[in-house]
């Protein structure tokens, strides 16, 4: 089994290179995305590939950083600053947390705290 971190690396490459086979590819079959209030964003490879994929499409200058992380086990957190969002309602710039919980090397789900 690879360090946890290492998907998170991969997915956060995938990223910032608006890669989304990459970035879909660092996650389980069936993850989920959850949003802060507990209503998911995606369920699965395929809404994570349709939402995450819009976004790539609409924000060409989409970048993100990973100034703090803490890894306990199977589960990584990070502190992220993302911007070039470009989705009608969204802010240009996000600072969020995120909970990843990994299993066999792929993300099993991701928590988006704020």
């Amino acid at each position: 089994m690879a360090n946890p971190t290492d998907v998170i690396d991969r997915q956060l490459l995938a990223f910032n290179n608006r890669d989304i086979e990459g970035f879909v590819a660092c996650y389980e079959l069936e993850a989920k995305v959850v949003q802060p209030d507990g209503s998911f964003l995606a369920s699965g490879r395929d809404q994570i590939r349709e939402r995450y994929g819009e976004l790539f499409d609409r924000s060409p200058e989409l970048k993100a950083a990973v100034p703090k992380r803490i890894e306990v086990g199977a589960v990584v957190v990070d502190e992220e600053l993302i911007t070039g969002f470009n989705l009608p309602g969204s802010p240009t710039e996000v600072h969020s947390i995120v909970a990843y919980r990994i299993h066999d090397d792929l993300i099993e789900n991701a928590y988006l705290l704020a």
